[in-house]
Formats: C-alpha cells, structure tokens, sequence
C-alpha cells in the first residue's frame, strides 16, 4: 500500500516504514506529525484518487531530525563587464518516517 501526500507545496509518494526528506516542519523532533492532504491511496483492493484529497484517510510519521541541505551555488555573471558574484544557500528539511496509513479517521 503506498499514498501520495501534500506537505510544503510538494507531493510525497510515500509507503509505511519510509524515511522521506520534506521542507521543514514546525513540529519538535520525535513528535507524531498526521498528513490529511492524501491525494492518492493505492492497495490491494485497487486505487483511490481524490478530489482534491481523499476524504477520511490520513497518513502518520515521526519526525526524526531537521536539518540543512548540501550547498547550492548560485552564480551572476555579465559578460564583458568583470561582474562576478556567487552566493551559497543551505535549504532546512525535516525527516519524517512514516508510520501508518489509516483509511479511517485519524482519532
């Protein structure tokens, strides 16, 4: 059984006992996160597509840590004009294992 989730303006495919890399969360580490923008469940019985989410499906993880990014380069140049600058930036991200993926509701 996999599911696809929205979190931070990206979509996740995601399976239980995944360790999945998102943009970062504001939830401590070691605290239960609960996913309700589930856009696509898949299981035995066949796939779900929602409209835009599926209804009463949620998606459970933990997080493990947050933290930073490899460095990502990014140069200006002008040709002719001995214009050169470069700028490094390092993008947070927080690691989510996923726990379980309920059909039902998440109480």
């Amino acid at each position: 059984m996999y599911a696809v989730i929205e979190t931070g303006g990206k979509q996740y495919k995601v399976m239980e006992n995944d360790v999945v890399a998102v943009e970062k969360l504001p939830q401590q580490t070691g605290e239960r996160i609960v996913f309700e923008r589930v856009l696509h469940l898949s299981t035995d019985n066949g796939i779900e597509i929602g409209t835009p989410f599926i209804e009463n499906c949620t998606v459970e993880g933990t997080v493990l840590e947050h933290a930073r990014d490899k460095k990502v380069t990014v140069v200006k140049y002008r040709p002719r004009k001995n214009y050169r600058r470069e700028k490094g930036h390092r993008q947070w991200y927080s690691l989510i294992k996923i726990d379980k993926i309920r059909l039902g509701s998440s109480k």
